[in-house]
Parts: C-alpha cells; sequence; structure tokens
C-alpha cells in the first residue's frame, strides 16, 4: 500500500467545485455511561487539550478520569437530552442546512456545505472525503468557535491536516481562524441579548461567561482571553451598557490547574456580594446550546445563583439556528471564498 491515498479521479475533474465545512466539538451519541466514556476518552486524549506528557496523563485518564466522569457526564447530558438527540449535534445541523441555503441563494449549486465534529460523529474523515467524492475541488473550513483558541480551532487544523496529509491530490485550502471581532456576528449576538431582556420585561447586570482554558496556554501564546476580552467590549458596545453594568468570566474548568479567571461560579456570587440580585447570562464562546450552557449555566449555576439569595437568572439562548446566526456566517464565508470559482471578487 502507498503512503498516499485518494479516490479514483473523476470523469468531470475538470470542474470546480466549492465545499465548506462546518467544525464543531462532538458529543456523544447517547447520554449514557458507554457512550460518553467513549467520546470523553477521544476528546481527553487530545494534546491539543491537554498538554501533558502522555507517560504522565494517560494513567489517570484511563484511571480515574474515564472510571468515574462517564457517569456524572451521562447523568448531566440526560437532563438536556432533546426528544431527536444531543442539542449541540442537532443545533448544528439545523444551523448548517440554513447556511447552504443561504450560500445557494448567493452563488448556487456551486457550493457544497457539510458538517462535522472534531471528537466522534460525523467525523473530519468522512465527511471531508464526502466532499470529495461530490466533486470539492477547494475547501474553506469553518470552525464554530467565534475566538481562536489551541485547544479547539487549533485541534480542528490538526484533525482536518490529519486527513489531507495522506492524499495524493489535495483540495485548495482556507481555514477561518476565528470571527470574534466580525461585526455582523456581533450584533446577532446582541440582538439576541437585546431580545432575552424584552422577554424577561427589562434590563439586568449581563455576565458573559467564557469556556475557560489553562493559564499557562495564555500565558505561551494562545490568543483565547484577549480575544473574548475584544468581543466582550464590542457586545457591551452594541447594546449601550455601561462598564458597571456588565463582566465576563470564565467557567467548565478541569482538574487542579489554574484556569483563566474569574470563574463564572465565584463571579455570581460576587454579584450577590456586591447587592446584584439580577443577572443575564450569555456564553459568546458557543455558537449552539451543548451541555456547559443548558445543564452548567442553566442548571448548575442557576440553582448556586438562587440558593445564595439572586432573584432571576435570565439565561440568553446561543445563536443556535437562528436566521441571524446562518446569515452572519454566510457574510463570513462569502468574504473568505473571495477569488474562488464562481465567487463574485467583491463578495
Amino acid at each position: 500500500m502507498g503512503r498516499y491515498r485518494g479516490l479514483p479521479e473523476r470523469a468531470d475533474s475538470h470542474e470546480q467545485r466549492i465545499g465548506v465545512l462546518l467544525v464543531n466539538l462532538g458529543t456523544p451519541e447517547a447520554p449514557a455511561y458507554g457512550p460518553v466514556r467513549r467520546y470523553l476518552g477521544q476528546f481527553l486524549r487530545d494534546r491539543r487539550v491537554i498538554e501533558l506528557c502522555p507517560y504522565a496523563w494517560w494513567p489517570i485518564l484511563f484511571g480515574p478520569v474515564l472510571t468515574f466522569r462517564p457517569r456524572k457526564s451521562a447523568a448531566a447530558y440526560r437532563k438536556i437530552w432533546l426528544e431527536d438527540g444531543s442539542p449541540l449535534l442537532r443545533y448544528s445541523e439545523r444551523l448548517t442546512a440554513k447556511l447552504a441555503r443561504e450560500l445557494d441563494s448567493q452563488l448556487g449549486d456551486g457550493v457544497r456545505v457539510a458538517l462535522a465534529m472534531t471528537y466522534g460523529k460525523p467525523s473530519v474523515k468522512d465527511e471531508i472525503e464526502d466532499l470529495f467524492r461530490h466533486g470539492v475541488t477547494h475547501l474553506l473550513v469553518l470552525p464554530m468557535y467565534p475566538q481562536y483558541s489551541g485547544t479547539t480551532t487549533g485541534a480542528v487544523f490538526d484533525a482536518v491536516a490529519r486527513v489531507l496529509m495522506r492524499w495524493r491530490s489535495v483540495p485548495g485550502l482556507r481555514f477561518i481562524r476565528d470571527y470574534h471581532d466580525d461585526g455582523g456576528y456581533v450584533d446577532a449576538l446582541a440582538a439576541r441579548i437585546e431580545r432575552s431582556w424584552q422577554e424577561a420585561g427589562g434590563r439586568s447586570h449581563l455576565l458573559l461567561s467564557y469556556h475557560g482554558i489553562p493559564v499557562k496556554y495564555v500565558n505561551k501564546g494562545d490568543p483565547y482571553r484577549a480575544q473574548a476580552q475584544r468581543m466582550s467590549g464590542l457586545i457591551a458596545e452594541r447594546l449601550g451598557v455601561a462598564p458597571t453594568d456588565w463582566s465576563m468570566s470564565f467557567q467548565s474548568r478541569f482538574g487542579p490547574t489554574e484556569w483563566l479567571q474569574p470563574y463564572t461560579d465565584q463571579k455570581l456570587r460576587d454579584l450577590l456580594a456586591a447587592g446584584i440580585r439580577d443577572v443575564t447570562v450569555a456564553s459568546p464562546a458557543f455558537s449552539v446550546d451543548c451541555l456547559e450552557t443548558l445543564e452548567e449555566l442553566g442548571v448548575e449555576y442557576r440553582h448556586q445563583f438562587m440558593e445564595a439569595g439572586g432573584r432571576s437568572f435570565t439565561l440568553v439562548p446561543a445563536l443556535n439556528d437562528d436566521d441571524a446566526h446562518a446569515q452572519a456566517l454566510a457574510a463570513i464565508v462569502m468574504k473568505n471564498l473571495r477569488g474562488w470559482p464562481g465567487v463574485p471578487t467583491q463578495a
């Protein structure tokens, strides 16, 4: 068997077609011990996520972590599981379908849109190969993370590279690194927060909670914190919120290592101590709702806040499959497709 592989050349290989691949983190196939263990095993083995020597980390991972954590995580997943499956997967699928329609309206049938997960199914490998079978010659990869981090967007790049590095004939390739300060995307987020305030009957202190990463990753050059701060400022500016009326924090820490602070649970306690009993919580790090937004924020932290004396806790849904989300992503995609076959130069 040769080192490089590829699908048989197509009869229409002179034709050029664009593929857009959205990539999200991933999800277990079911909220049960076995599927959650398989998912966590793949996720936590990635050295983009846990930057430890495997000889040190794997005995811990395959020992206590994958023995006890899947049971706790499966219970959390069951609280937020939809009738038709994982919220992260279903919202991502619906968003992908809407994005495809948006791009079809601008480019016709010259573009094919697919969805993959860095961990679990549908896999990056399977989706890239399927795009190639459908005639794609130019591939744009869109990680579903507004802010860049090596732990997320970097892992997407690695997954794509692992597939293409073994191909004999690789497609034209572009990769969207981040879109934390894209005007259309920030507008969509601000509008979603404003809608939540209207539904709640008024504004309250805005807490923008981002998924955390270890401090040492930032100290080594990861731009995630700076991009989260930049995005938070832009959202507050769009909403006309005074500096005293909004905060940002970081959630979902894992293990004993110091992560970015302030931690969201501690920040909520600090707000109560300052006499702020009404909060609106949004998480601009997540393009669609998932375990971290629906269960960690919407169940666990809401309960803690209300039990400690809070009066109201408004959780802003992620953009999910909102039309405004698909339109914002379509505009980002079109800007990144300029110069490719069939794309207007002023896209």
